[in-house]
């Protein structure tokens, strides 16, 4: 039965010969894996894919055909294959690498250019749990950035400067090794504050070769105990002796490596990891540890995923009377989790204008409701770091060095809000709880405003009457057994039909939401009637943390354009934050104005629904016309909001620019507002979009009627 619904494929690397007699024992070996597959999805229904990448390039993943049909190649390339960050993170140690680069002026042309491929494609066999600096060296060293002087983490960005960086390299001058070797271990061996991955320390050189062994140099630094590795890369097709970049590997336990055409770059790079991966082999049990990667856009259709990896090591002892155990890593296991199942874990509906959030040891946020990424790149990672997903201060700074060393803590600070729309940003009290996640390297965060610290408890039996049309009841699961509808009408008929036969405070109903949901019911109709008589009030909307928005009168549910779910809407979050009423303008032909419900029960307050008000542009632009401007046409009078945009005017010609930036309207008098304190500037960044390519102007062909001669 399992396999008729699932099935499970291999893919071998690109560059690998399929008939090779390698691949096919990997082949053959590796189909045990499909029971074990099968059996974990049985255990778990929960699991996602299920992958195996092999240290030859063959990638086994299960199960084999998608919802939207069988999995090609194209997509399952980017999976777990050797050339993917995934498997090199699963495979190997944190790494702290120094790569130097010969540009006398021997390794002009190819030569030169096959060095710079090299060493782009060696930075991409680093993770952010790594740490790089890269150097270019003649008669002396320096390094390709001069703003790294120490080693610094090999996140995406700092390994696209690398590369800007490597690819302006020019040759010139004469070798000199020692003056290169001694800048990468004064690197590594320096004893700075600067954050390192204090594992596997290693060199990497590039050039074409030389006579120089640099023995002095490796007597100072890495003799006796050989503490930094170093490997070396023949590069280009030359007739020097490499000897002494054989004995310089084989001394400093490294290993040598020849690249003498572009061919050979990918796999001569990557090579290193078999050696580093030696150790992790001896060491049996205790290196067998799970690594999470970053979050990652799932090419096989999963949305925003992390995957778990682990090293499958050879046990196998070789023949012969060494009996020597065997030191290779036969490949890396993935599990992939998908952020939407964490996210269906977490509270969201019960921490108003709160969130939960968590970040890895490097910063980067696995859960927030601001990572959104904007472009997708499949071939590298999500990596938005807690503080540019929020706006960032002091204290928050403070917040995650902590998370990120393990700890535990609260803390409750002022800090900067941008509203849902990003049209504001408003100063709010919020309190911050962390601490570390067991068994992995997370740590998980909660973020509370004051009115959320508490709820509501009661036992709920109120009558269903009269609600049909009048409420937009937000599709959530409000009790186990509850029929979800797409429409509005009948997803609340569903729900009376279920309370008829269950009270709200059963145990198959979430009672919290479920209160908080129906205490507007609770409201009289002064909110409805009253206020509806006075100064052009089209409509009354009243929304709440339960999801429910209730509409009066009832044909203003029909042009009704807000987020029905109230905590995704711009007006409903402000609110909550801020004291009085909250204007947006335009809303359609009127203005929107929205201001919390507090209630206070034993001292302490909760703000459970908003109350909105739908206002007549034209009877509330001439209400303010007489009432705050006293009708004189000559004098300028506007009514601002605390974003800066127009709520009102007593300039006819005005009314058209109502909920424009005021800068639109009147750029002098905004200026001079400025100016004089009324409103202050805070200039924030968007780190998850990318800029839009230019169309190159020259690359178009000639029209056909055009011939060159």
């Amino acid at each position: 039965m399992e396999k008729r619904r699932f099935h499970w494929n291999s893919h071998p690397r690109w560059n690998i010969y399929k008939g090779s007699p390698v691949i096919l024992n990997e082949l053959n070996w590796t189909q045990a894996l499909e029971r074990v597959f099968i059996e974990n999805r049985r255990e778990d229904s929960s699991l996602r894919w299920q992958v195996f990448g092999s240290a030859t390039g063959v990638t086994r993943y299960y199960p084999g055909k998608s919802a939207s049909g069988l999995i090609t190649h194209s997509k399952i390339k980017s999976k777990l294959t050797l050339q993917g960050s995934t498997y090199i993170q699963g495979a190997s140690s944190p790494k702290d690498m120094v790569i130097i680069v010969d540009v006398s002026g021997s390794v002009s042309g190819l030569t030169l250019k096959l060095m710079k491929t090299s060493v782009m494609e060696m930075l991409d066999t680093l993770s952010d749990d790594d740490y790089v600096n890269v150097a270019r060296f003649n008669e002396k060293a320096d390094a390709v950035v001069p703003c790294f002087r120490t080693l610094v983490q090999a996140n995406v960005r700092n390994k696209k400067i690398f590369k800007e960086a490597v690819m302006l390299m020019q040759a010139k001058g004469t070798t000199d090794y020692k003056s290169g070797f001694t800048f990468a271990f004064e690197q590594l061996l320096n004893e700075s504050s600067a954050p390192r991955a204090n594992c596997n320390k290693m060199i990497m050189m590039f050039t074409d070769g030389g006579e120089d062994r640099a023995q002095d140099i490796f007597e100072k630094y890495n003799w006796p105990n050989k503490t930094v590795r170093v490997f070396t890369f023949s590069v280009g097709q030359h007739n020097y002796d490499v000897t002494p970049l054989q004995w310089i590997a084989c001394a400093n336990k490294g290993y040598y490596f020849e690249i003498p055409s572009i061919g050979a770059i990918r796999i001569n790079t990557q090579e290193y990891l078999d050696v580093l991966g030696r150790p992790m082999v001896l060491a049996g049990s205790k290196a067998k540890q799970v690594q999470w990667t970053n979050v990652y856009q799932d090419a096989l259709g999963l949305g925003l995923v992390i995957t778990g990896t682990m090293p499958v090591f050879n046990l196998t002892v070789d023949s012969g009377s060494s009996q020597v155990k065997n030191q290779l890593i036969l490949g890396v296991m993935g599990v992939d989790i998908a952020i939407s199942e964490v996210k269906k874990k977490t509270p969201t509906y019960r921490v108003t204008n709160g969130y939960t959030f968590a970040i890895d040891p490097n910063g980067y946020v696995l859960l927030h409701p601001n990572l959104r990424p904007k472009i997708i790149n499949f071939r590298e990672p999500v990596t938005l770091d807690f503080l540019d997903a929020e706006l960032e201060d002091t204290n928050k700074e403070e917040i995650r060095q902590q998370m990120i060393d393990g700890k535990s803590g609260q803390r409750k600070i002022k800090t900067l809000i941008k509203s849902v729309d990003e049209r504001y940003i408003d100063e709010a009290l919020r309190t911050y709880t962390w601490t570390p996640v067991d068994g992995t390297d997370y740590s998980l965060g909660l973020v509370l405003p004051t009115y959320s610290e508490n709820h509501i408890k009661a036992n709920l039996k109120y009558m269903f009457e009269n609600l049909v049309n009048m409420l937009y009841l937000l599709l959530r699961e409000y009790c186990n057994d509850l029929e979800l509808s797409n429409n509005n009408t009948e997803f609340l008929l569903n729900f009376i039909a279920l309370m008829e036969k269950v009270t709200p405070d059963s145990k198959q109903c979430n009672f919290v939401f479920f209160f908080v949901a129906l205490c507007l019911y609770l409201m009289s109709d002064f909110i409805f009637t009253f206020l509806t008589r006075r100064y052009g009030f089209l409509a009354v909307f009243a929304a709440t943390d339960g999801g429910i928005t209730r509409v009066f009168p009832n044909k203003a549910a029909e042009t009704w354009e807000e987020d029905p779910e109230p905590f995704n809407a711009s007006y409903y979050r402000r609110s909550l934050d801020n004291k009085g009423y909250i204007f947006r303008a335009p809303y359609r032909t009127g203005i929107l104005v929205s201001t919390a419900v507090d209630i206070t029960i034993g001292g302490k307050t909760i703000k459970p629904a908003d109350k909105l008000l739908y206002l007549n542009i034209v009877s509330s632009q001439s209400h303010f016309k007489v009432h705050f401007c006293l009708c004189v046409q000559d004098l300028l009078c506007y009514l601002i909001d605390d974003g800066g945009f127009l709520i009102m005017s007593n300039q006819k010609d005005d009314w058209n620019k109502v909920g424009l930036f005021f800068s639109d309207v009147d750029p002098y008098l905004m200026h001079a507002l400025y100016n004089n304190s009324f409103y202050n500037r805070k200039q924030s960044y968007d780190y998850q979009s990318v800029c839009e390519r230019l169309p190159n102007s020259e690359a178009g062909a000639a029209r056909r009627g055009v011939f060159v001669v």
